[in-house]
């Protein structure tokens, strides 16, 4: 029996009503250096073995949700590279910024594109540089999270979390949303904590990992948006309504993250509701993440990123990614970090492997920017 949906509404396994995705792919990742580069950041790489690209992988995971309802945002750097990596995503549907401007600017130009493209719609943005673990949970949560988004609000998926990070944002829950069972009202987002405030916030179980996921009506975030700024608002519809100002537009927007221009001030408000998920979810932030993730399918002591020769060691632990060619050897050396590329080699653990993005700055300060 084919089950039938109201408007705004889908089956359990088909895709949503007028649900579109908007992948915002930026940054460079550096703290992935020297496999993350500005030229090929890691969103364009396959970083988990599966042979797919992050950027391909989010396009795999929301496909099922919006058919090819895509909006991708990127640098016009990389366009080509990202008009190539997904075939199926029609070439007008991916637009180039003219410089990196945050991501406000990005996600308000998708959101003021698609309100003129389909008024109705209802818009999820998610970074193209992410993996999730189960795809079906993930899918669950989004739904829950476009029925209230159809309300007028704007509404995160909160990922629950597994241990007490300083790396990553967090969600307040709040009371439950009335008339949407698993959601529930936003009382706060909260700055990266320290190690025992998140430990206290844990303790809790009242707070959510912010992982940047935002559902909303697109007519809803930029009114959202005008109240603060809107001037803002207005730049980003006038590019929509005439493409052909981008460029001379574009350097005059504000540069500010979307959190901040309307996610806290909204939540201040009491404009914001979460969905609070667990999916398997990581951002893959540095090379210590990346170890963790890939942990789980390479039992041996050192864990290999690639097909090229290791010659392992069991005194020696760690992540080691040979992609220069030449054969690596590690012994003797606990939780190391070594990346070996033709033209860049590191060497870390993975203790300090938030410190990595320093190396990148220091780079371009040396001139050196040909190597980040």
């Amino acid at each position: 029996m084919t089950a039938t949906t109201s408007p705004g509404t889908a089956s359990l396994d088909g895709p949503i009503e007028g649900f579109w995705a908007v992948v915002p792919a930026g940054g460079a990742g550096t703290r992935l250096w020297p496999l993350s580069r500005s030229a090929s950041p890691k969103f364009l790489r396959d970083l988990t073995g599966s042979g797919r690209t992050l950027l391909q992988g989010t396009h795999d995971r929301l496909a099922p949700l919006v058919e090819d309802r895509f909006v991708v945002v990127t640098g016009r750097a990389h366009r080509d590279a990202v008009c190539a990596q997904l075939p199926d995503v029609d070439d007008a549907s991916v637009v180039a910024e003219p410089s990196a401007r945050d991501s406000m600017a990005a996600i308000g130009l998708a959101a003021a594109m698609l309100e003129r493209r389909d008024p109705d719609a209802v818009m999820g943005s998610f970074a193209a540089d992410h993996v999730i673990a189960d795809p079906v949970a993930f899918g669950a949560s989004v739904r829950l999270a476009c029925a209230a988004a159809r309300d007028d609000w704007l509404v995160t998926i909160g990922i629950e979390p597994t241990f007490a990070s300083p790396a990553f944002g967090y969600v307040h829950l709040g009371d439950d949303l009335a008339g949407h069972p698993g959601a529930h009202a936003v009382v706060e987002f909260v700055e990266k904590p320290s190690v025992d405030v998140a430990t206290g916030y844990l303790a809790t179980g009242r707070y959510r990992w912010n992982a940047g996921m935002f559902v909303v009506r697109p007519t809803v975030l930029l009114d959202l948006l005008a109240e603060g700024d809107p001037g803002f608002a207005a730049a980003l519809r006038a590019i929509a309504a005439d493409p052909d100002t981008l460029e001379a537009a574009w350097a005059g927007l504000p540069k500010i993250a979307l959190d901040h221009a309307v996610a806290e001030p909204a939540a201040a408000a009491g404009r914001v509701a979460v969905v609070p998920a667990s999916f398997g979810w990581d951002d893959i932030g540095d090379f210590d993440s990346l170890a963790t993730l890939l942990e789980d399918t390479d039992s041996a002591s050192i864990t290999v990123l690639g097909d090229a020769d290791l010659v392992r060691s069991s005194a020696a632990t760690g992540l080691v990614v040979p992609a220069s060619g030449k054969v690596v050897a590690v012994v003797g050396l606990d939780d190391v970090v070594v990346v070996d590329t033709p033209d860049a080699l590191l060497v870390t653990t993975r203790a300090r492997a938030q410190d990595v993005k320093a190396i990148v700055a220091a780079l371009k300060d040396s001139g050196r920017a040909d190597l980040t």
